[in-house]
């Protein structure tokens, strides 16, 4: 659970606007992803939560 919940995090911090920086781009974000897929994050979980973005992205869903 802790694993999923840290890529669901991880991906709201990346897209957000915060006072102290800008927010990235979905497709930045996803990029970010899968450079830290392996080290940062666990694989698997960062291959299905891309694949329910773009399944949503596809779909027209924000």
């Amino acid at each position: 659970m802790t694993k999923i919940i840290t890529v669901a995090d991880s991906y709201d911090a990346m897209t957000s606007k915060r006072s102290y920086k800008q927010n990235l781009e979905i497709k930045e974000a996803i990029a970010e992803m899968h450079r830290c897929a392996g080290s940062q994050f666990d694989p698997e979980v960062v291959r299905v939560f891309i694949e329910v973005l773009e399944g949503q992205e596809k779909a027209g869903a924000h």
